[in-house]
């Protein structure tokens, strides 16, 4: 989170260009929304579990980083990618989400764009419900993404279950019980999909990064320049780490 913040500030001051970052986690993490209440975490059972804990910068609800690609975008205020707004924004930028996932060969497509903020705000999981124009195969969540918008700059991020059981956030996650646990762990599972419950296997890492480069540059007209993040980048996003993510000021703000 660190890192994707700092690129976006390099971003903003125009010091590294657009970028898309693809990224995985290791260990599992559970990162919150940045107004989630961090009282939705049981922290006992994330920890028995061996699962980091982080808060974003942008907004949603929980989500358990593992088996997955992360996808980051950055870009300047003025870049007409990101124009429009938020929804004008995630509804371009899933253009190019919705052909890496055909890449694949997945048919999906994006939810409409008045369903955002149709969740019930005492949800804690990000992947039950899907927001405006999110991804979707069938009737079920495929991407989920955020999106924050500073003064300069645009930070979207969204994550691609690639395999596994979706329901385990739950085990993470404060509930009254465990009736309530397990029935709030099966509707994430009719909710949501992954990558190999749809087709069967997982493709290797490599081949959905791949995919969401390809998908990218030839929806949205984009042309990349692979790489790694920058020094300044990475000292900046060591700052933050000691300012901010790492400090349980930020993780247990709210």
């Amino acid at each position: 989170m660190a890192l994707d913040e700092a690129i976006l500030e390099a971003v903003a001051a125009d010091q590294s260009p657009p970028t898309l970052r693809l990224y995985a986690w290791s260990p599992p993490c559970l990162s919150m929304g940045v107004a989630q209440p961090a009282s939705d975490v049981d922290l006992p059972a994330l920890r028995a579990a061996g699962w980091d804990l982080v808060r974003r910068p942008t907004g949603g609800r929980a989500i358990l980083h593992t088996d997955e690609l992360t996808y980051a975008v950055m870009a300047g205020i003025e870049n007409h990618h990101v124009a429009g707004g938020i929804l004008a924004s995630y509804r371009h930028l899933s253009q190019g989400l919705l052909a890496a996932l055909s890449e694949l060969g997945l048919a999906t497509t994006t939810a409409p764009g008045e369903v955002r903020g149709t969740a019930p705000m005492d949800n804690p999981v990000c992947f039950e419900n899907p927001s405006a124009y999110e991804i979707t195969a069938g009737e079920r969540k495929l991407i989920g993404s955020a999106q924050v918008r500073r003064k300069r700059g645009v930070l979207q991020h969204g994550t691609l279950p690639l395999k596994g059981d979706l329901g385990r956030i739950c085990r993470g996650l404060r509930f009254d019980n465990q009736t309530a646990r397990r029935e709030a762990a099966e509707r994430v599972r009719a909710r949501a999909a992954t990558v190999e419950g749809l087709l069967g296997t997982a493709p290797a890492w490599p081949a959905v990064a791949e995919a969401f480069k390809v998908g990218f540059e030839q929806t949205l007209g984009l042309v990349f320049e692979s790489g790694l993040p920058v020094d300044d980048e990475r000292k900046r996003a060591d700052a933050l780490v000691n300012e901010r993510y790492g400090q349980e000021e930020w993780t247990f703000r709210v």
